[in-house]
């Protein structure tokens, strides 16, 4: 394990506790932690002193339910301030909490369970469909709490009444900063989703990263749209902003040009941080669209989760007046490494460069360092606070991630001159699409259920909006139904089984899938027919 290049200098060194209650004793109790909006625009405020008070009751909830330090839990929650109220909580407990994406489907949900022991999930009733199945499948002490449910059903444990009673006080043990904290799922070409564990010490690097990187005020609002069950989503949509004494506005709500564009006119949003992809939605808008909004409180926009073209760096410009900045990092680093930031100029369509705590290089394998402007793999000096402890049960996979004394991103960049990064692409078939990665093996797996599939691979292919969408490549049998009828089947059975961000955007039915010799599908054939290029070597390929 690696240890944490800073130690932390604060009163406690638990993650909940820094956004809670320190921020009560540094005297922002009475301070707006959370402006919290629904999908009708109805406004809910909360307070660093009522997030303490509500963390507090979820700690002892979850006490005295049996839960104790080091025990892993999952959170199926919405953006409800009972799911902020959790994750904190849980983290003053001393619990290892991962905050699922709502529309992970129940197989998947089963697999990371099962490969993290988690004792429970929390969730909801409307998730009951869901998580029926789950139970069915997992061991009878394995438990799922419902927060707006007060009765008990077996395995389902209604705990609204208990929430409610709980006590506000709970004093947070002293935490060893070395003390795991969260994790994320992330994905790999070749296997299942692997669970990347962080540590307390990651609020260091939550920290330093955003006042780096966001460089906020004390009295600007933020907002981060991602969702908390991706890595972004939680380091700057609950950690940083809270652990910073910000006040950050929160929507559960689906996308809408228009009803963003109002939270940032009414509530006055300072700082906007979001993914490409919204970029790519917004630009669909005329700019006129956007005149009858006035737009003047942003400062500065940030964006995040893939390459942001430079064609849109320009737009944002235009329509936000104010200066649009990329960044780069991955579930595994834990926070922001590399970004555009004030202070640098901005070159539209760099990554920018590596935060003045960290070394990044371009690297060809352990020992060679590639010289600037030559294309290698995109590197992080280790340690840092935030950098993973582990893929949870793949040592031997966690310690392939390294090369010597460097991090290794599986990123294709290279540096110029001036020392700016600029990405070209992944080295592995991990899909990125609309700024979240997915895996083609897990996406293949549930095509390879769909009655009269025969075969299956899936690739990522360039799209103007998501970045790389999801194709399938299909073999079918004799007795398939109509084709229609087939791309509809294999399209609703991915959403339902692995979620529906992995769901194929195209299907494109074939009469055979290009493999090696050994077996493995050729993507890199897949992708140039389908673009129609020259598909090169082929000696490796099957008769």
């Amino acid at each position: 394990m690696a240890k944490t290049m800073t130690q932390p200098s604060f009163p406690n060194n638990d993650i909940g506790y820094l956004c809670t209650d320190w921020q009560v004793e540094r005297g922002l109790g009475a301070k707006t932690a959370l402006k919290l909006i629904d999908k009708d625009e109805n406004l809910s405020k909360f307070t660093f002193a009522q997030l303490t008070d509500l963390s507090n009751q979820a700690a002892n909830l979850l006490a005295s339910l049996g839960l104790r330090r080091g025990d892993r839990i999952m959170l199926l929650l919405s953006k409800t301030i009972e799911m902020y109220a959790i994750f904190l909580g849980a983290l003053k407990l001393g619990l290892v909490s991962c905050i699922l994406f709502n529309s992970i489907g129940e197989d998947s949900i089963i697999e990371r369970v099962k490969d993290t022991d988690t004792k429970a999930i929390i969730s909801t009733s409307r998730m009951n469909f869901r998580l029926v199945k789950v139970l069915q499948k997992l061991d009878a002490s394995f438990r799922v709490l419902l927060v707006d449910e007060s009765q008990s059903d077996g395995q389902f444990i209604g705990i609204r009444d208990q929430f409610e009673q709980a006590s506000k006080v709970f004093v947070t043990p002293a935490t060893d900063p070395e003390q795991y904290s969260h994790f994320h799922f992330t994905s790999g070409s070749t296997g299942k989703p692997k669970a990347v564990q962080h540590c307390h010490a990651a609020i260091i690097d939550h920290l330093r990263s955003f006042e780096a990187v966001m460089q906020p005020n004390p009295d600007d609002l933020f907002w981060c749209t991602a969702d908390p069950g991706w890595v972004t989503g939680t380091t700057y949509g609950i950690t940083a902003p809270w652990a910073s004494g910000l006040t950050q506005v929160q929507l559960d709500a689906n996308y809408d040009p228009a009803l963003w564009m109002r939270i940032i006119e009414r509530h006055k949003v300072d700082i906007f941080y979001t993914a490409p992809t919204v970029f790519r939605m917004m630009a669909q808008q005329p700019d006129a669209f956007y005149q009858q909004f006035d737009l003047s409180s942003l400062k500065r926009v940030y964006t995040v989760g893939e390459p942001l073209d430079p064609n849109l760096v320009l737009w944002g410009r235009r329509i936000f007046h104010c200066e649009i900045y990329d960044t780069w990092f991955q579930t595994e680093t834990g926070s922001i490494m590399v970004a555009n930031r004030p202070g640098l100029e901005v070159k539209p369509g760099s990554m920018g460069k590596p935060l003045p705590y960290l070394e990044a290089a371009i690297l060809e394998s352990q020992d060679h360092p590639l010289p600037d402007n030559t294309q290698g793999l995109l590197c992080i000096r280790k340690p840092w606070n935030s950098m993973f402890r582990e893929y949870v049960g793949n040592p031997i996979v966690y310690q392939n991630k390294f090369l010597g004394d460097f991090y290794s991103s599986g990123d294709i960049a290279y540096r110029d001159v001036d020392g700016y990064f600029w990405y070209i692409g992944r080295s592995d078939d991990v899909i990125n699409t609309a700024g979240h990665l997915v895996s083609p093996f897990e996406i293949e797996s549930a095509v390879m259920e769909v009655p009269h599939v025969l075969d299956c691979a899936v690739a990522g292919l360039p799209d103007d909006l998501l970045y790389e969408k999801v194709v399938a490549f299909v073999v079918h049998d004799q007795q398939a139904p109509s084709l229609r009828k087939l791309d509809m089947e294999i399209k609703l059975y991915v959403s339902k089984k692995v979620a529906s961000l992995a769901s194929p955007k195209e299907i494109v039915f074939t009469d055979k899938i290009p493999k090696t010799k050994s077996g493995k599908v050729m993507r890199r054939v897949l992708k140039k027919q389908y673009l129609g290029q020259d598909v090169g070597d082929l000696s490796t390929m099957e008769e």
